[in-house]
């Protein structure tokens, strides 16, 4: 008696839950990619979407026996050509902002002012650095890249590292909590054609980390001494110290903010 209970009621409850549970997902992943530069897979999955159910309505034979025979190469092609988008689009469905998923290594207010205390010295010093947060993704192949340290952060250390007569200072520093894991490391360059030419290697390789992981990269310019940050595929460029610092809060924060929000916030103080 309770087992056929329990299946009538399995038959009104299951379908809603799975409806739910698909809307959700489809929800997310719409949410993520929307947060990306792969817009453009979301106007290509809705045009085949109109274009088959035309075929379906129609009975267009022709039509429906090319998306039955090519519906597989054309998931293919999509998932090579926009395989950093969709990483990216996935890294922002289980992390984010879902609280739920936040398993990243946090970095403290502390660590951020003794970070930006030795960058300030490195721009009155007209040197560059590339500084790298991790967050949620590994980036293991970018830490191997360089030279571990595993040492204790400090603002010496960094000022260490970037000092023009050393061998590591050309590469990026990669910060894990209060821990430089390597230095010297190497990071992809960017893709996109639509940079600055002004801008030098520095810039394109942390916009090219920020394009393919959910990493935060700080940016101090040899020649112009402007301080920057990528962060999810954008470059926020020539930002002061109290600027960067409130960025770097938000995005190592457990709240709902945003590093638009904190822009905003900077740009109204401003004003």
């Amino acid at each position: 008696m309770f087992a056929e209970v329990l299946g009538n009621v399995w038959k009104v409850l299951g379908p809603i839950i799975e409806i739910s549970a698909l809307s959700y997902v489809f929800y997310r992943f719409y949410t993520a990619v929307a947060q990306t530069k792969a817009q453009q897979i979301i106007k290509i999955l809705f045009g085949l979407i109109a274009i088959y159910s035309i075929a379906f309505a129609f009975g267009l034979k022709t039509f429906l026996w090319m998306f039955q025979h090519l519906t597989v190469p054309l998931v293919i092609f999509i998932c090579v050509v926009y395989q950093p988008e969709l990483r990216r689009a996935f890294t922002q469905m289980f992390s984010g902002r879902n609280r739920f998923f936040r398993m990243g290594v946090q970095t403290t207010a502390e660590q951020i002012e003794t970070i930006l205390n030795a960058c300030n010295v490195l721009v009155s010093k007209n040197r560059g650095a590339l500084i790298v947060f991790t967050r949620h993704l590994g980036i293991k192949g970018i830490v191997d890249s360089g030279t571990k340290l595993n040492a204790d952060l400090s603002s010496a250390l960094i000022l260490t590292v970037f000092d023009h007569d050393t061998p590591l200072h050309d590469g990026a520093m990669i910060i894990s909590g209060g821990k430089i894991l390597a230095a010297g490391c190497y990071l992809p360059l960017s893709e996109q054609t639509d940079i600055k030419k002004s801008f030098g290697t520095r810039h394109r390789a942390a916009l090219g980390l920020a394009e393919e992981s959910d990493a935060i990269v700080l940016i101090v310019s040899e020649e112009t001494g402007a301080i920057s940050l990528t962060y999810n595929a954008n470059l926020y460029y020539d930002l002061d110290s109290p600027t960067v610092k409130r960025m770097l809060l938000a995005l190592f924060s457990y709240h709902d903010v945003t590093p638009q929000d904190v822009m905003e916030a900077a740009s109204d103080e401003a004003e």
